[in-house]
């Protein structure tokens, strides 16, 4: 038989009766865990899948980031918002996009990974227009602000369903880097955004500045991304989760355990993400902006490109010297970046600031992919399930634990904004921060990482 399968037919063999892997379809008897079954058809099958969701769940973060770089460009646009109110829209969407993504978290168990896609795809159609409209408009009240900033949160949902969806597609020897790439592909969207940004409202408008098409960029992607999910994706009938698993997996301390952990590292980069550009405007106001015709480019993309590149690898280091080793790690760089931040404050130079915060993102992402690969090992270990069981029940406790990260996004811009406005200086804030990843790293050791522990045993 040969090795290369024609995806418009059906493949009979004796690990997989009947099935059916056309685009489409809903898909029965995947067994990624058998060789023979995956080197045939499962890996380049998975792979057509991942690669449609990584662009979905691409377009979700850039929308979800798009209030990042819209809230730096407001002042000057004739905008007449507080300080507080724009560390409001900052920390919004990450805000809404958390606690989406728990009910996200079923919906492709629900609906299925193919058809939750295209949904969830076209509801990024909503800020997107809505905001459009808003920013064409100088007297937009700020309710009516915030409340789209609020929308633009189904962008930070798509992760969930993104990851559960993905999970199901792969053996478990190859999860961490398939998991890494699907949600780089994803932290990618936050620095395309504040790239693209720019460039639109500026040379696509003939030198003025048009706010209106930060959002109107994103409507024809969003459209390809709908109908490449209709067109070329998969539903698997073993995508299985249930709402009272996850309330099962809500009374497993690992899953608060490691959820901490996430809110550290992913939390930490979506967080940054969301609040780098307003952080270089207001610390370095004469180093902080690339002249571009009548607006400004900033370098604050950088940052969320950095962490996405690095995500992939935290994932591919975790798969080989374990998870709890490598997110110990990342937390022990990030705190010492961190601290070097607050030491170099002073000597007010910028690129040594920008420097030192593209290797904070780094570790953020290497964090983020090591920490979600521990995810099904820690759990599955830690409820004692295996096979199916184990998978799905470590699906639901993905979603869960992205979920709760994600508030990180939250907090990171609103303890900033604080520091700002109590202190007068972003310094209060930055030593906070030092102390959570020091806390969280000893969390990391001592429950995963210390020698005689099961985990440590199991190379979690």
């Amino acid at each position: 038989m040969s090795s290369q399968v024609d995806p418009g037919t059906q493949l009979r063999t004796d690990t997989a009766p009947s099935l059916d892997i056309r685009p489409g379809r809903w898909i029965n008897n995947w067994t990624p865990e058998d060789p023979a079954f995956w080197n045939r058809i499962g890996q380049s099958t998975a792979g057509r899948n991942l690669k449609w969701s990584i662009f979905a769940e691409f377009l979700g973060f850039s929308i979800w980031q798009l209030f990042a770089i819209v809230v730096v460009y407001l002042p000057t646009a004739g905008f007449e918002y507080s300080t507080s109110q724009l560390f409001w829209l900052i920390s919004m969407p990450s805000l809404v996009g958390a606690t989406l993504r728990i009910p996200y978290t079923f919906m492709v168990a629900r609906f299925g990974g193919r058809n939750w896609t295209i949904v969830s795809a076209l509801l990024l159609l909503i800020p997107a227009v809505g905001l459009s409209f808003a920013l064409a408009n100088t007297s937009t009240p700020f309710g009516v602000m915030l409340m789209l900033a609020a929308l633009t949160g189904f962008g930070g949902g798509n992760f969930a369903s993104s990851m559960a969806n993905i999970t199901h597609f792969y053996p478990a020897a190859q999860k961490g880097w398939a998991l890494g790439l699907n949600a780089a592909g994803g932290n990618l969207g936050a620095a395309v955004a504040q790239l693209l940004v720019p460039i639109a409202i500026t040379i696509f408008a003939a030198g003025s500045l048009q706010l209106p098409l930060a959002g109107v960029i994103w409507i024809p992607l969003i459209l390809i991304s709908a109908f490449g999910a209709w067109r070329y994706m998969n539903n698997l009938t073993s995508a299985k989760s249930d709402v009272r698993g996850a309330i099962a997996c809500l009374k497993e301390k690992h899953l608060w355990i490691i959820a901490c952990l996430y809110v550290g590292t992913f939390g930490s980069f979506i967080g940054f993400a969301a609040v780098f550009p307003k952080l270089i405007v207001d610390t370095f106001p004469d180093f902080s902006r690339i002249p571009l015709g009548t607006a400004t480019l900033t370098l604050a993309f950088l940052g969320p490109l950095v962490g996405s590149l690095s995500r992939p690898y935290g994932g591919k280091m975790a798969d080989r010297h374990g998870g709890a080793k490598i997110t110990v790690l990342s937390l022990a760089v990030m705190a010492l970046i961190t601290a070097l931040v607050v030491v170099t404050l002073p000597l007010a130079n910028f690129w040594l600031f920008l420097v030192l915060f593209l290797m904070l993102f780094a570790a953020t992402g290497i964090g983020n992919g090591s920490t979600y690969r521990m995810i099904p090992a820690v759990f599955a270990l830690g409820v004692g399930s295996k096979g199916a069981e184990a998978s799905r029940k470590s699906a639901a406790a993905l979603g869960l634990i992205s979920a709760i990260g994600a508030y990180g996004g939250f907090l990171i811009p609103q303890a900033l904004g604080l520091s700002m406005s109590s202190a007068g200086s972003y310094t209060p804030a930055f030593i906070v921060f030092i102390a959570a990843y020091l806390g969280l790293m000893l969390m990391t050791w001592f429950n995963y990482a210390r020698r005689g522990t099961r985990f440590a045993q199991h190379g979690v």
